[in-house]
């Protein structure tokens, strides 16, 4: 019975909309740290001294040698090894445009320097892949191969066959994605490496001329990408999206010009969507020209940039339930595109709210939805809400971020962190047998993939912290990236805007990393009673009303006040009445989480459960002090 009555709360939570703290408690500053992190993670090619995540080492080392060509270098996309261009070449856009956003916020919190690191990483790489104006080498690896294998980058044995488009099989959406970061980033070292940022840009002009002159999708001629990275939406909007950054970065009418002949023919002004993702730009590309509008710089173009403008509102306000197509929403709030790696499409549309709400508080305009204006603050009140169920303020109180709070994936879809690290075995991981003995295990990951954006819940909230359940538990670089602006903008609070336009980004500073303390929470009821010394604090986080019952979402800290470590914890628990996560249950009694065995000395660990009652009394039944 008692089971029955779980369920039957739990699917009741899932179903209903939970109302968001008024004050988010997450530690923003640590959080973009962290996600920062991530790309280092995922560095492929000769490792850099001041490389920070230590577990990982060189790999890749004679990629593109077979094919006459160094393409050493350049980053895994997610869990596995192949290197593919185009979310590659998404990420880096994204990073950069976070940079040129919100460059002073992120100087200011000492990640600036990190943040070009991560950029440069994939530039470096872009420039060695495009060895002619009309040559790109856009895949090395294969997925097929890849997928049969579970091993360490350090010692994969798959094929590291190289792909490239030419004119005589394009490649435009992969061209035209790779010029827009070329252009991108152009803007980013514009004024702390001049020298590599006039590069950049005739990289940027040749490939945006080869994907323009020489037309087609790129996974027409990389026939082996089309099962991972098919380009649904085809070309034209990664022509307009890389117009619309080599306007940015250049100042040159003749981009402006193609952006303003060619958005109704190409879809920029037609096409209302719900997304901003590696494969569909429009979104992007509209914001991007509303604020060109919004800088009085259009010319003869007003009109066409004006119907630009209006497709990027829709969009907008489909984030807020404000259009005519508003985005589907899960029970906690957070937005739900499809089952898959849905997380992507959470900070690429964080982001972009957050950087049109600005525009539209610079141009001291508001939102024009059908439902009426809406101000430019609930655009950024969005994006935190989007960030703040990331970070932990949702149904299941789990940190969709690796390495942040309490409760976060410990199983994560991905060979490198999965494996035991090769600088501390250097024991050989076949392919296959890396699927027997450590794809299969059931523990927390050797290594902790600190800042990784995981796929995230389903539609209802649920979530499976499972390596094999990759829709869920497997990251991306491309799902990182857009949230470094977000995160930066985030800390600076709702007046915190500094955008820099094109050419303002700051010469970097050196960085300084310093741990981030953890954030502070106050209880709001008085400790219950367990014996000393541990102590247990308890708060209520989320309440709501279904059918005249109330609803409630409880958060309990327990703390190791003693100078030794913890171990043999037991809970008990009485009038409790619902689901509860982040402790193990043996028997009648509650132990640590799967992922810890002992709590150290003056740490803390939390867990949370749903009831319509009171508080529940939890008491520490039995424990020892070694």
């Amino acid at each position: 019975m008692g089971s029955t009555i779980t369920i039957s709360i739990l699917v009741l939570v899932l179903l209903l909309g939970l109302v968001q703290l008024a004050v988010s408690g997450h530690d923003y500053k640590q959080a973009l740290s962290k996600s920062i992190l991530f790309f280092e993670a995922q560095r492929s090619g000769h490792l850099p001294p001041n490389q920070r995540v230590s577990w990982r080492s060189h790999s890749g080392l004679y990629d593109g040698k077979s094919s006459g060509v160094d393409l050493v270098g350049g980053y895994y996309d997610a869990g596995d090894n192949v290197k593919f261009g185009l979310p590659m070449a998404f990420t880096v856009t994204t990073m950069c445009w976070s940079i040129i956003e919100y460059g002073g916020q992120l100087e200011s919190n000492g990640e600036l320097g990190h943040a070009l690191d991560a950029v440069k990483w994939g530039t470096d790489y872009f420039i060695k892949a495009h060895p002619e104006p009309n040559v790109l080498y856009g895949e090395v690896g294969d997925g097929k191969s890849d997928h049969y294998c579970w091993q360490r980058p350090e010692e994969m044995t798959t094929d590291r066959k190289a792909y490239k488009i030419d004119r005589n099989n394009p490649g435009s959406d992969l061209a035209g994605e790779t010029a827009a970061a070329m252009a991108a980033a152009s803007i980013v070292f514009r004024r702390s490496n001049p020298a590599y940022s006039a590069e950049l840009i005739c990289h940027a002009r040749q490939l945006f001329e080869f994907a323009d002159k020489y037309r087609g999708k790129y996974d027409s001629s990389i026939t082996v990408a089309q099962k991972y990275y098919r380009s649904v939406s085809g070309y034209n909007d990664e022509l307009l999206w890389a117009a619309a950054w080599l306007y940015q970065a250049t100042n040159d009418k003749y981009y402006v010009d193609y952006l303003g002949k060619n958005g109704d023919s190409m879809g920029g002004t037609g096409w209302s969507i719900t997304e901003f993702s590696w494969d569909v730009k429009y979104a992007g590309v509209q914001t991007l020209v509303a604020k060109v509008l919004m800088q009085g710089k259009a010319g003869e173009h007003t009109a066409v940039f004006e119907r630009y403008q209006e497709k990027a509102e829709q969009y907008m306000c489909s984030l807020l339930g404000k259009g005519t197509k508003n985005i589907k929403k899960t029970p906690g709030g957070l937005i739900f595109r499809q089952s898959w790696n849905n997380m992507q499409f959470v900070t690429s549309a964080s982001f972009l709210s957050a950087v049109y709400s600005d525009y539209l508080s610079s141009s001291k305009r508001d939102l024009r939805c059908s439902q009426g204006n809406i101000s430019p603050s609930k655009l950024l009140d969005f994006s935190k809400s989007q960030v703040d169920y990331i970070l932990g303020d949702n149904p299941r109180a789990t940190s969709y971020m690796v390495g942040y709070g309490v409760n976060y994936p410990r199983q994560v879809h991905h060979r490198g962190s999965s494996i035991v690290s090769f600088n501390v075995d250097k024991k050989f991981v076949t392919c296959r047998g890396g699927y027997a003995t450590w794809y299969s295990r059931k523990g927390s990951d050797p290594n902790v993939l600190t800042g990784a954006i995981v796929g995230g819940p389903d539609a209802y909230d649920n979530f499976a912290d499972q390596r094999d359940n990759y829709e869920q538990t497997e990251p991306a670089t491309y799902n990182n990236a857009p949230l470094l602006g977000v995160l930066a903008r985030l800390i600076s609070g709702p007046r915190g805007s500094d955008q820099l336009l094109p050419g303002g980004s700051p010469t970097p500073s050196p960085v300084v990393i310093k741990p981030a303390p953890l954030p502070k929470k106050k209880p709001t009821t008085p400790p219950a009673s367990s014996p000393s010394p541990i102590t247990i604090s308890q708060k209520m986080t989320n309440s709501w009303k279904d059918e005249g019952k109330v609803y409630y979402r409880y958060s309990t800290r327990l703390t190791n006040r003693s100078t030794k470590t913890l171990t043999n914890l037991k809970i008990s628990f009485t009038k409790l009445y619902g689901p509860i996560w982040g402790v193990t249950k043996t028997g009648n009694s509650y132990g640590f989480p799967s992922w810890i065995q002992s709590l150290p000395a003056g740490k803390s660990m939390e867990f949370v459960y749903i009831h319509s009652a009171p508080q529940a009394n939890v008491l520490v039944s039995n424990y020892s002090l070694e």
